[in-house]
C-alpha cells in the first residue's frame, strides 16, 4: 500500500547496478536476504524501508536522494534502511499503530457509553460523562506520544545498526546533514503525513503544515551520536 501511495517502481539490476550492489553487500553484512529495490519519483531527497519481515523487505529511495548524496553517503542511508529491516522495525511500528488505534477506539466507546448509556447519578455502575469525555480527548494524545516515542527510539537504533553494517558512521552522518537541510525545503508531492515515521528524515509534505508531534529524533542529536561512534 505504501509503495503504491508513493508510486514506487521496482528497479532491475540493469537499471541501477551500483544501488543493487550496495543493497546486496549491506544486507549480507546484516545477515538478511537481499531486499527488493524501488525508486520513488520525487525530487524530495528521502528513503524508507518496508516489509513485515526480512524475507519480504523493500528498500525505496527517491530520485532526489540519488542526486544529492555521494556514493558513500547513499551507502550509509541504505545501511540505515537495511537496519530497520534487520531490526524488524516495520512490524514493531505496525503493532504500535494497532495498539494506538485500540486505545483510541476504547476511549471513543467509553465516551459514547457515558453519553447514551451511563448515568452520573448511578453510584454503583454509572459512568461519569465528564471523565469519559476527558479520556476521549487525552487517550489519543497519549497514544500518539507513545507511538512517536517508539518511532524515535527505532530511528536511533537503525542509525547505530546502519553505521555498524556499513562501517562508516561519518558517511551516514554526512547524509543526514544533507537530508535534513534539503528535506525541509523540498516538499513531497505524493503520500501522506501518517507515513512520515517510515522515512529516514521527517519529510515535508505539500501542505507545509508544522507537525505537532515529531516522528524523528533531533537530526543534530543523531549526527552527534554517529560522530561519537566514529
Amino acid at each position: 500500500i505504501v509503495l503504491s501511495m508513493y508510486q514506487a517502481r521496482e528497479l532491475s539490476e540493469d537499471e541501477a547496478p551500483m544501488l543493487h550492489r550496495m543493497v546486496a553487500e549491506l544486507s549480507a553484512n546484516a545477515g538478511i536476504p537481499k531486499p527488493r529495490v524501488c525508486v520513488i519519483p520525487e525530487d524530495a531527497p528521502n528513503a524508507f524501508a518496508t516489509g513485515r519481515d526480512p524475507e519480504h523487505g523493500v528498500v525505496a529511495v527517491t530520485d532526489g536522494i540519488m542526486r544529492i548524496l555521494s556514493p558513500e553517503e547513499l551507502r550509509g542511508v541504505i545501511a540505515h534502511e537495511i537496519g530497520h529491516i534487520a531490526n524488524r522495525d516495520i512490524l514493531i511500528q505496525t503493532i504500535a499503530g494497532v495498539l494506538a488505534s485500540v486505545i483510541v477506539s476504547i476511549a471513543n466507546f467509553m465516551q459514547f457509553a457515558a453519553i447514551f448509556g451511563g448515568s452520573s447519578n448511578d453510584e454503583e455502575g454509572g459512568t461519569n460523562p465528564i471523565a469519559a469525555f476527558l479520556l476521549a480527548i487525552l487517550a489519543p494524545i497519549a497514544a500518539s506520544i507513545i507511538q512517536m516515542a517508539i518511532s524515535r527510539s527505532r530511528e536511533y537504533l537503525a542509525d547505530e545498526t546502519g553505521a555498524r553494517i556499513c562501517g562508516q558512521p561519518l558517511a551516514l552522518a554526512g547524509a543526514l546533514h544533507k537530508l535534513g537541510v534539503a528535506s525541509g525545503q523540498i516538499p513531497m508531492q505524493n503520500g501522506n503525513p501518517t507515513t512520515a515515521e517510515m522515512f529516514i528524515v521527517a519529510p515535508l509534505f505539500g501542505g507545509g503544515m508544522a507537525k505537532l508531534f515529531s516522528t524523528h529524533p533531533d537530526i543534530n542529536d543523531r549526527i552527534a551520536r554517529l560522530r561519537e561512534m566514529a
